[in-house]
């Protein structure tokens, strides 16, 4: 048995992240509707017209995009990341920044767009990044640390 070095994180991994993200997101979200619906209720009689509805789709995807720009600009990682001991990393093996982020983020919506085929070259690039990878200039990797991927064992022949 030898030690071999896992850098980057698969298709599978990355899902199952983003899906828990986009749950925790949604629980955020609706806590805060929740509480605005409350206090609406309380001062009368309240009903969204189309510009409210335009409006608050637009507070709905401001909210859940600052969730994920703030997590990976600050800590490289979400809470869901982080269960999944996972981040994401510049090629330098630095946390990315609030602008690589927002670049990572619209990359993320382009992707999922089309039935998430833009995940596919997860699957055959060499560091397993998706076209939102690809346009931020970033990876997501296994451990802790940027730069520094955990030691598994792996059995060889």
């Amino acid at each position: 048995m030898s030690l071999a070095r896992v850098r980057y994180a698969g298709i599978a991994t990355r899902a199952l992240a983003l899906a828990v993200d986009v749950a925790i997101a949604q629980v955020i979200v609706l806590t805060g509707v929740a509480v605005l619906g409350l206090v609406a209720s309380l001062a009368g009689e309240f009903h969204l017209g189309p510009t409210g509805r335009v409006l608050a789709a637009g507070l709905w995807a401001l909210a859940v995009g600052a969730y994920f720009v703030t997590f990976w600009s600050t800590a490289g990682q979400t809470p869901a990341m982080r269960m999944m001991d996972i981040h994401v990393a510049t090629p330098t093996g630095e946390i990315p920044g609030i602008a690589r982020s927002i670049v990572r983020l619209i990359g993320l919506v382009l992707a999922i767009i089309p039935f998430f085929a833009g995940f596919l070259p997860v699957l055959f690039d060499d560091r397993r990044r998706g076209i939102h990878d690809m346009l931020a200039g970033t990876v997501v990797e296994h451990g802790d640390t940027p730069g520094e991927p955990p030691l598994v064992s792996a059995r060889t022949p």
